[in-house]
């Protein structure tokens, strides 16, 4: 494996971004336009999102393909004179990944498989997938998928040409149903905000250091790598500070502290993140 390039390269030609209408990949999509690129092209399945993304970033450098990572065929019209991919599709609510299994190992795992093979038929240069920090000892399907995806990503390493990273995230803030969302929600309602377990701990990460990072991560990959931004890690009491707090338990497949490392792992550390080899 090459090693790791510390100095971020610019981006040129062709980006498409997989779950691109999704609050990460909007976030993404908005970091790129500061890249010299041809175009950006985001494939989604909810038209309502892609609808509501171009509506407000109104930049013909956009191009919108309704589609899955389910559908292999699609990708491969997508990525048709792309140099480099930004996989962030994904189911990643654990409960409803928990509740419906074989819909998270369609999208996660499967189709994650459709994104490698078609990167490859299309001889893209560099993939980068964003994975979770729940990928870390998973005891829940969500978790355990994104371990899969990581697995199957840099593995491809090994037998083609095209370069193969992933980005492991913690909780971005006031992601879609993130539990900061829910809460402004009741106390909007004047209710008490709803909490698992007071000492329940996460790694939190904002939409905008998130989405710089990810650009980063794809100016520097030189395939095989793990990449990690170092993040605040944050108990559920401390998140809710000076609210009225509800005490609900943990739900079905919830950790009660994330990790972001696995046993095993070697880690190589730079100032603001680390990478896994």
């Amino acid at each position: 494996m090459l090693p790791v390039r510390v100095n971020p390269m610019p981006l040129t030609g062709n980006v498409l971004i997989t779950g691109g209408a999704g609050f990460l990949g909007r976030g993404i999509a908005s970091e790129l336009l500061k890249e010299n690129l041809d175009s950006i092209r985001i494939l989604d399945h909810s038209e309502y999102l892609l609808w509501e993304m171009d509506k407000h970033l109104n930049n013909r450098i956009f191009r919108y393909f309704l589609g899955d990572v389910r559908d292999k065929d699609r990708l491969n019209m997508a990525m048709d004179g792309v140099d480099c991919v930004i996989h962030c599709a994904a189911i990643k609510h654990v409960p409803i990944a928990e509740y419906n299994p074989i819909e998270a190992v369609n999208t996660n795992i499967n189709g994650s498989i459709n994104v490698i093979e078609a990167s490859m038929e299309q001889a893209v240069d560099k993939v980068l997938a964003v994975s979770s920090d729940k990928a870390v000892h998973p005891i829940n399907i969500y978790g355990a998928s994104k371990l899969c995806m990581e697995k199957l990503i840099i593995q491809s390493n090994s037998y083609a040409k095209s370069k193969f990273s992933c980005v492991r995230m913690g909780n971005i803030e006031g992601s879609r149903g993130s539990v900061i969302e829910l809460w402004r929600t009741q106390r909007m309602n004047g209710e008490p905000v709803t909490v698992t377990e007071k000492d329940m701990s996460r790694y939190w990460i904002d939409i905008d250091k998130a989405s710089t990072f990810v650009v980063k991560c794809l100016q520097m990959m030189t395939g095989g790598e793990i990449f990690i931004p170092l993040m605040p890690k944050k108990t559920m009491e401390e998140l809710a500070k000076g609210n009225d707090i509800k005490i609900i338990g943990k739900r079905k497949g919830e950790k009660k502290h994330e990790e972001l490392v696995a046993e095993g792992e070697q880690v190589e550390k730079f100032e603001d993140y680390m990478v896994v080899r």
